[in-house]
């Protein structure tokens, strides 16, 4: 199956769409949190990720804070011939470990995390009648443990519309490094 490049695109904005009333981490530490992450596992309910979330590969993001304490993403997502890079400035909000873009109406968490091994951001994005919702397993190298791929699985039926089915484990992947 051939995939297009704006459907993948597509597919990576809906999965970068997520989170509604759901708790942070504790004491949340944006210092920490700062850094290189690889996308090890996915769920949404976006139509448009459902559709390709076979043909994905891991991406990698990196977070970092401006002084006013707002979260950049950069996202880099290898496509079918190229490594495409997506921006998103996320303003902060409380408690710490929440922000918000506005101008897209995304809610992004971050849920849990142990800030050396693995993040679970929780992100919620309101179009339309029906929010779209994702769980992003999160860590610092390409490879999810056993363990920690179950712990994420059984996060999935506490977000309302999301689903086990709905799950992409993402491989590995060497390009866009």
């Amino acid at each position: 199956m051939e995939v297009t490049v704006p459907s993948l695109a597509l597919a990576l904005l809906c999965l970068l769409r997520a989170g509604a009333e759901v708790p942070v981490q504790p004491g949340f530490d944006a210092e920490k949190f700062a850094g290189t992450w690889h996308v090890a596992a996915a769920v949404s309910n976006c139509s448009v990720f459902l559709k390709m979330k076979d043909a994905m590969k891991s991406s990698i993001i990196t977070i970092s804070f401006t002084p006013e304490g707002d979260l950049a993403m950069k996202v880099v997502w290898p496509m079918l011939d190229k490594c495409q890079t997506f921006e998103q400035l996320f303003q902060r909000s409380e408690p710490a470990g929440h922000y918000t873009a506005a101008q897209d109406k995304r809610d992004l968490r971050v849920r849990e995390t142990d800030y050396g091994h693995y993040a679970i951001v929780h992100e919620l994005h309101q179009s339309g009648r029906e929010p779209s919702a994702a769980l992003q397993l999160l860590t610092r190298e390409q490879d999810a443990s056993p363990q920690l791929l179950q712990k994420f699985k059984e996060l999935i039926p506490t977000v309302r519309g999301l689903t086990e089915d709905m799950l992409a484990v993402l491989p590995k992947s060497g390009e866009c490094q």
